[in-house]
């Protein structure tokens, strides 16, 4: 159902969702590929992806890691320590498209936005997002910032990351950062079919269903842990309470073929216009 769903979106929105015809190895840099188990994961950031990151340095380390949680999360995100599709030549990139066992997972979109605004913005580590998108953002869109906050960037309101989000002008300057880019952007699914689209509501049984498919499901489990600290439905719905129903739809439309293709409902506090 899931996968007939991503397609009849497609299929719905040919015109907005085929602006690009081709894919080219760049737009591959999100599927990593494990060539043992013949397995091609596109991660999604907010979307539990470094655990899954984890379980395919696992699956493609060739004995060097036998348990997951022990790689540091950091180390998950090292480029060099998976390999992905774009480092392939086309005709082996085609074959692996065509025989691998492709998967993603996906979530509510603006429970995913949230998530990552409170991961980037709101925590004092993430100083490179504070200096790259936090100063430029609040150099945008407030008014009467302070010479600190345009220099730190690391007190950005939400109501202001959205308003950074709709602006045209960020659209058109650069492609958003892989934290907020839509999974369909990502993950290109009207490009490439899908075996199994997992959610991250039922993260865990889907998960394991991925290993006991790759056949690996013996030795190995999808690692279990109740993050006190994620985003939940009621935080989102927090979030959204200041934002003007302008921006909430306007919001809304540049995820609009997310919700469409993930099935997932509008949000009942949304005041779309």
């Amino acid at each position: 159902m899931r996968r007939d769903q991503v397609t009849d979106t497609c299929r719905a929105n040919s015109a907005m969702s085929r602006k690009r015809r081709v894919l080219t190895p760049n737009d591959l840099k999100h599927l990593v590929v494990d060539e043992d188990h013949e397995l091609i994961y596109c991660y999604v950031p907010k979307v539990a992806c470094t655990n899954w990151k984890r379980l395919m340095m696992v699956l493609s380390g060739r004995g060097k890691y036998s348990d997951p949680m022990e790689i540091p999360a950091n180390e998950a995100h090292v480029s060099a320590n998976l390999k992905t599709l774009n480092q392939y030549s086309i005709p082996e990139i085609n074959h692996r498209l065509k025989s691998y066992m492709k998967f993603l997972f996906v979530r509510e979109p603006f429970e995913r936005l949230v998530s990552a605004y409170r991961n980037k913005f709101t925590q004092k580590y993430n100083t490179s997002f504070h200096k790259r998108y936090g100063t430029k953002i609040i150099k945008r869109q407030r008014k009467n910032a302070t010479q600190e906050a345009l220099r730190k960037g690391d007190d950005v309101k939400f109501e202001e990351f959205v308003a950074y989000l709709i602006d045209p002008h960020t659209q058109r300057e650069e492609p958003f950062n892989e934290h907020w880019q839509t999974v369909y952007s990502l993950c290109h699914p009207c490009h490439i079919r899908y075996d199994l689209v997992g959610k991250y509501e039922t993260l865990e049984e889907d998960s394991n269903y991925v290993l006991q498919l790759a056949g690996v499901s013996s030795y190995l489990k999808f690692p279990t842990y109740a993050k006190s600290t994620r985003t939940t439905d009621e935080m989102t719905t927090e979030f959204f309470q200041n934002i003007s129903s302008e921006h909430q739809t306007q919001l809304y439309e540049v995820y609009k073929l997310d919700f469409l293709m993930f099935n997932y409902s509008v949000p009942s506090y949304l005041k779309l216009e």
